[in-house]
């Protein structure tokens, strides 16, 4: 199975200057545990995820005057929606992160997520443990 099987099509896109609120509030919405973060002036793609808000809040910062850009993450690994899953869980494990944002061409056009390969295998998994195995003797 590949990334473009697992990978969510909804990419919230936001800028640097958001709040740490408001970014909440729009993954909140949309359901999502990361956004995108484009910055035009560092011409350049990072990532925002629930723990990276969750950190900032737990050691007392201010969700309305911190923003996404200060807690943006810029040395992001990239997948390509032809990845494999199995591709993709490696980069997760190695790198020690929950989301990849897949790139196709210039732009992002999903994010796939440890939830998002899970949902996919599970399945799969069931359904092997399931057939019958052959004995051999």
């Amino acid at each position: 199975m590949l990334v473009r099987d697992a990978m969510s099509t909804v990419v919230l896109t936001i800028g640097p200057a958001h709040t740490l609120r408001q970014a909440a509030r729009l993954m909140a919405e949309r359901r999502v545990g990361a956004a995108v973060v484009l910055d035009t002036d560092a011409d350049g793609l990072g990532i925002l995820t629930e723990r990276d808000i969750l950190v900032s809040v737990g050691s007392g910062q201010d969700p309305d005057l911190e923003t996404a850009g200060t807690h943006t993450t810029t040395d992001v690994v990239f997948a390509a929606p032809c990845w494999t899953l199995e591709d993709a869980a490696d980069a997760m494990a190695h790198g020690g992160f929950r989301h990849l944002i897949v790139l196709d061409g210039d732009g992002p056009v999903g994010v796939v997520s440890v939830r998002d390969i899970i949902r996919c295998w599970a399945p799969i998994r069931r359904q092997q443990r399931s057939q019958p195995t052959a004995l051999v003797s």
